[in-house]
């Protein structure tokens, strides 16, 4: 994987995988079925956990509980296309490099661990870059085919951050049990979303010091005086940076 730009054998590749979606979807028409099952999971170690250095991404989807939905035709659509959309964003996530922690309906919180992918690169740059590729497929590929079939374009919106987070496992075992991210980096991670727009891309300052410098110039910061995130050791606010680089389009 190219971290510095979207190849164009990747690029193809995607559009391949994303038409297989799409068959799958339609082969499995009318699948959904009523009543529920709850699977029994194995005995886990419950909370052991491990300290790493990492970028945090969460993403959510923009204006989800206001799309129409009380049809059966109209969830069904709704159904097919978060199907298509986060099969691939799973997919592009871990192309990167990343551990997808929770899908949560309408968005994804993904890990990027300093070191991780191939080749090896710290979890900030693989972290943007992902995000990038995740705009630009859903812009390029994924919002024409559902437009087709009726349902408005997504949008969403990506926050990162980066920092000394304790991955850990908890609940009881041979229940309820998962898997969370300890520290301030994740909780600001998912804080930035709060001043985050449709479509926008918006990092912590440590996802920024850790960018190439080249990278860097491409964000507007954004003054959050009252985000309630400060230095310890200083006093002074935590900045949030709008990172306002993209892929280039395809010809």
């Amino acid at each position: 994987m190219d971290y510095d730009y979207l190849p164009d054998t990747y690029w193809r590749s995607q559009v391949d995988r994303i038409k297989e979606t799409l068959q799958k979807i339609a082969d499995r028409e009318g699948a959904v079925s009523t009543g529920r099952q709850i699977p029994e999971d194995d005995s886990l170690g419950i909370g052991t956990g491990k300290r790493l250095q990492m970028a945090i991404l969460f993403l959510d989807i923009c204006d989800f509980s206001s799309w129409p939905s009380e049809e059966a035709e109209e969830q069904t659509l709704i159904l097919n296309a978060f199907t298509l959309l986060f099969t691939e964003l799973i997919r592009i996530a871990e192309d990167y490099g990343g551990v997808v922690e929770k899908n949560t309906g309408d968005g994804l919180m993904v890990y990027f661990d300093d070191g991780g992918g191939e080749p090896p690169e710290s979890g900030s740059k693989r972290a943007v870059a992902a995000a990038l590729t995740m705009f630009f497929t859903t812009y390029n590929a994924i919002n024409p085919i559902i437009q087709q079939a009726g349902v408005s374009p997504i949008q969403f919106r990506i926050g990162i951050d980066h920092g000394t987070v304790t991955i850990a496992e908890v609940g009881a075992a041979r229940r309820f049990h998962s898997m969370v991210a300890i520290g301030t980096t994740a909780n600001v991670a998912s804080k930035i979303l709060d001043v985050t727009g449709p479509n926008e891309l918006v990092i912590g300052d440590q996802v920024r010091v850790n960018l190439p410098t080249s990278w860097q110039t491409q964000f507007t910061q954004i003054h959050i005086l009252q985000s309630g995130w400060v230095y310890k050791k200083s006093g002074h606010y935590y900045p949030f940076h709008k990172y306002t680089g993209r892929w280039k389009e395809r010809l």
